[in-house]
């Protein structure tokens, strides 16, 4: 008689299947597709793991196995992901929300008021920018900028599921070509990534991230360029964020600068690598 597939006999073989294949956290990968499969928590997996699978549940495990060893992002065989206080929707439309670009949100809510205020996330994505800063302060007017339909789209659906969907406008646009405002704050992660690192990325990010969302030119800078160059959407006063790649924050900084924008900093991440740079439009004084 064949010896049954227990919840823990087949994570142990997933675990090494996948290291096989190059996923670094194997195991933490398996238990996060099969809690997911069986709608348990890890404690609940824990205290089942002399459990024997199903055979349906056996063969809708494998398939998840089967795509994540071909290096599909987990966050997208599992169909959602957190960020912030939130549960998103994810898929290969946007880049997956990732913990760096919580550090852009913090900086953010430290500079918007309470009160009514015009904010832009340039190139939104999944919308988790925008979604995690109305869900903070109630009064804010958001608008989220994307040239890709099909991000918008998730980024509604976001907004539906997390009740926040008559708080946002999503607008067909390119970060090169900004809406007037004048904006209290422009909020953006754009595609940081030099065109000749592209190819050396991880297959869960080269092959399965939408390439525009990445490629930021020869220098990684282009999107940066653009942003410094429109601060005339800018209200007085009013700030311009940004995530940054590493060994970006210099540069950026300086881009800064040249655009007349002040109280400029750096901030980094619980790493220690600078990931976010502001800067301030200046108020205009009357003689």
């Amino acid at each position: 008689m064949t010896e049954p597939w227990t919840l823990l006999k087949v994570l142990q073989w997933t675990a090494s299947h996948l290291k096989s294949r190059g996923v670094e956290n194997g195991r933490l990968d398996a238990e996060l597709l099969l809690c997911d499969l069986l709608d348990l928590d890890r404690v609940g997996l824990y205290l089942n793991f002399d459990r024997p699978l199903q055979q349906s549940e056996l063969a809708a495990y494998r398939e998840r196995v089967r795509r994540r060893a071909q290096r599909e992002p987990l966050q997208h065989i599992i169909g959602h992901t957190g960020f912030w206080t939130l549960d998103l929707q994810v898929g290969p439309e946007a880049l997956v929300p990732r913990a760096d670009t919580e550090i852009l949100v913090e900086e953010a809510l430290k500079r918007l008021p309470d009160s009514a205020a015009a904010v832009l996330d340039v190139g939104t994505g999944s919308g988790c920018i925008a979604l995690a800063l109305a869900g903070e302060k109630p009064a804010l007017r958001l608008t989220g900028l994307d040239r890709s339909g099909a991000a918008l789209q998730l980024a509604a659906r976001n907004a539906e599921s997390t009740g926040l969907a008559e708080r946002i406008t999503w607008l067909t646009g390119d970060l090169r070509d900004l809406p007037s405002g004048p904006w209290r704050m422009i909020v953006s992660n754009p595609p940081y990534i030099p065109n000749a690192d592209l190819s050396g990325l991880m297959p869960e990010v080269r092959d399965f991230e939408p390439v525009e969302a990445l490629d930021g030119g020869p220098d990684g800078l282009d999107a940066y360029r653009a942003l410094a160059g429109q601060t005339d959407c800018l209200a007085a006063g009013g700030w311009l964020l940004v995530e940054i790649g590493i060994g970006q924050a210099e540069a950026v900084r300086g881009l800064f600068a040249a655009a007349g924008l002040d109280e400029l900093f750096v901030r980094d991440d619980y790493a220690g690598i600078p990931r976010v740079v502001g800067g301030r439009k200046k108020h205009q004084h009357s003689a």
